[in-house]
């Protein structure tokens, strides 16, 4: 026999709602929304009432459209919740900007909950001119890649300080959550400055008596809000 799971949702514009049916020894869930502030606290009040009797928990991440360093803190609990209860936890059909986040933070896309496999050498490819447009053209995708990854690495070791900055400047700037995470990383890149360093000089020139941010991050950062929030 199978009963609906209880939906729950985070507070604020950026709602996360988890349904889905549970069973005797297996539920079902679907989250529909975004991974933003607050979708951990969702998932782990959703998780608190499962039955003692569930052996796997199975997450269709379909309806999830957006997710941000949060989303990270959503699948800690979940593996948490898996060591602790001894069950298999699994989260499939991942889709759009989220399964974009999780290929740039080396984890794998079709169930992040388990290690991404290394990857198999490349067989040797004919020599070709290392001019070449073609060869031009990978490396310079790879470095953007690889410049985004750390990006994201940053954000995951920084993530409290730099969700302390993106409400400051959503609060101060009208922005949406999204608007201001790529504020805070295209001022890091407009200003050579590392991403935790941008968000803590936001956080700390946000107090009364804090210390304003250098010349150079302020004008970076004017030209980051001014390109997401032309007037």
């Amino acid at each position: 026999m199978t009963s609906a799971a209880s939906p729950h949702r985070t507070g604020g514009s950026n709602t996360l709602v988890i349904s889905g049916r549970v069973g005797a020894d297996r539920a079902e869930l679907t989250p529909c929304g975004e991974l933003v502030h607050g979708c951990a606290e969702t998932l782990t009040r959703t998780l608190s009432e499962l039955p003692p009797t569930i052996t796997r928990v199975d997450l269709d991440m379909e309806g999830v459209h957006f997710m941000d360093t949060a989303g990270l803190q959503f699948l800690d609990v979940l593996g948490e919740f898996a060591r602790q209860r001894f069950v298999t936890v699994t989260t499939t059909n991942w889709n759009g900007q989220p399964r974009r986040i999780l290929e740039l933070a080396g984890l794998d896309t079709t169930d992040p909950l388990r290690p991404a496999p290394h990857p198999e050498p490349e067989p040797a490819q004919p020599s070709a001119p290392a001019s070449s447009a073609v060869a031009l053209e990978r490396s310079e995708r790879l470095h953007v890649l690889q410049e985004e990854v750390e990006q994201l690495r940053q954000a995951i070791a920084s993530r409290p300080v730099i969700d302390q900055a993106r409400g400051i400047l959503m609060a101060s700037h009208g922005c949406t959550s999204d608007e201001a995470w790529h504020i805070l990383r295209e001022t890091s890149q407009l200003s050579n400055t590392k991403l935790r360093d941008v968000a803590a000089a936001v956080t700390a020139g946000a107090k009364p008596d804090g210390p304003r941010p250098s010349h150079e991050l302020r004008e970076a950062l004017r030209r980051a809000i001014a390109r997401r929030r032309p007037t």
